[in-house]
């Protein structure tokens, strides 16, 4: 079922509904700067989550701080690195957000970016035989990942449900051309231990983010993944009471063989911005080194005669799938400039 717009007096309400909550914020935060000790020397830290106005934030000695942030500096996100301060209560003020490295957002319901996660350096998007993977979706992903300049690679999870190596050849030759085009493609099953070791080390000393439709195993995966991850969320809870939203808020955790995964419930289904129609063929990396080749510089690479990237496809050389992929998405583009 197609997902209900909002009117303009539905998106005025919210609107101002968001506004009061912002100012009660800000009576709030002016009683907890009255708090800061003037002395209070700024220390950083990371946004391990957040949950509306509050914040847990780790800080340099590893251990979790309650914050709220001033207004005036944005929308702090998990993965953050901040400035806070300490107040005589003990919480903290966050100040300011560092310089983001990377940061994975998505269109809100009034079509403005809506920050997910900060300083990512590699997606992880994860596929199974059940249910049947959308290349769609998958394309959509890839196309984040490029344009956020992180690291992507596929994860087959759930490999146990096919049956023989017949059924995983297939399975693999509907995926084939993202390897060849340098994602990588791993195979996994929680029924099989061994095969959760490529991706375990794959994910060491990196900013991971599991993404993927409803049902492909990645709660379970997750889970796999941070056998302490309740302790983790102990630890949230006793310090700040935020550990209970790690459910529906994006959440870092340490991994035990180094690096961190963010779980975020927010990135099941997913979807791009508004981007150039340049930057969008960009995104499709293999697209690249037939840009500006076609007869015409407006070229849609759809029905144009001598179109560069048509006669890839027609040469083997780009996946036709992923072409109708990227003709949907500029279509979907074309409609919302509309």
């Amino acid at each position: 079922m197609p997902k209900r717009r909002l009117t303009i007096r539905q998106i005025e309400r919210i609107e101002s509904l968001q506004e009061r909550r912002r100012q009660r914020l800000g009576a709030g935060l002016e009683a907890l700067l009255a708090e800061t000790a003037e002395t209070s020397i700024p220390e950083s830290g990371r946004v391990v989550v957040r949950h509306g106005a509050s914040l847990a934030v780790e800080d340099a000695e590893g251990d979790i701080i309650h914050c709220v942030s001033r207004q005036n500096i944005g929308h702090p996100v998990c993965g953050d690195q901040v400035v806070w301060h300490r107040t005589a209560s003990d919480r903290g003020v966050v100040t300011a957000i560092l310089p983001r490295q990377t940061l994975l957002s998505r269109p809100d319901y009034a079509g403005r970016d809506k920050p997910l996660a900060a300083n990512l350096t590699r997606l992880i998007i994860l596929i199974a035989p059940a249910p049947a993977p959308s290349d769609y979706l998958v394309d959509q992903y890839l196309l984040a990942a490029e344009t956020m300049g992180v690291a992507a690679m596929l994860v087959a999870n759930k490999c146990d449900l096919l049956g023989d190596a017949a059924q995983r050849e297939q399975f693999n030759a509907g995926f084939a051309h993202y390897p060849a085009i340098g994602y990588p493609l791993i195979w996994t099953s929680l029924r099989e231990p061994a095969t959760l070791l490529d991706l375990a080390s794959a994910l060491r000393d990196q900013t991971s983010i599991l993404v993927g439709q409803s049902g492909v195993g990645k709660s379970s995966l997750v889970q796999a993944l941070l056998p302490d991850r309740e302790i983790q969320i102990g630890r949230l809870s006793s310090a700040t009471g935020l550990g209970r939203h790690t459910t529906s808020a994006a959440t870092w955790y340490r991994l035990p063989g180094g690096g961190s995964l963010i779980d975020s419930p927010g990135v099941r289904s997913f979807r791009i911005g508004a981007m150039a129609p340049a930057t969008l063929a960009w995104g499709f990396r293999e697209f690249r080194p037939y840009l500006g080749r076609c007869r015409f510089a407006d070229c849609h690479h759809d029905q144009e005669p001598e179109c560069a990237l048509r006669e890839a496809v027609a040469a083997g050389r780009i996946a036709a799938q992923r072409l109708a992929n990227f003709r949907h998405l500029l279509a979907e583009l074309t409609q919302a400039r509309r």
